[in-house]
């Protein structure tokens, strides 16, 4: 028995779905790695506020190369979109 072809408005549609789940984790990594460090630093919130430039600069970079990665993933990922 042979399995049906998968009709390519479905197969778009679970395309789209995998773009945005690593789109909004992609958002999450960018909030919690550098907006929240950053604000809690600016504020003097939390433990943020006795790290030292450097630290909160490279932890904050690393966020943000992650995030951007799992953006251009997403991005790739809608390249697979069949017309």
């Amino acid at each position: 028995m042979t399995v049906p072809p998968v009709p390519t408005q479905v197969r778009n549609e679970r395309t789209k779905l995998t773009a945005t789940y690593l789109n909004t984790a992609a958002g999450g990594l960018f909030t919690a790695g550098a907006v929240a460090p950053l604000v809690a630093a600016v504020f003097g919130l939390g433990a943020a506020g006795n790290l030292s430039a450097l630290t909160l600069v490279l932890g904050i970079a690393i966020f943000l190369l992650a995030s951007g990665a799992l953006h251009l993933a997403a991005r790739a990922v809608l390249r697979g979109l069949q017309p």
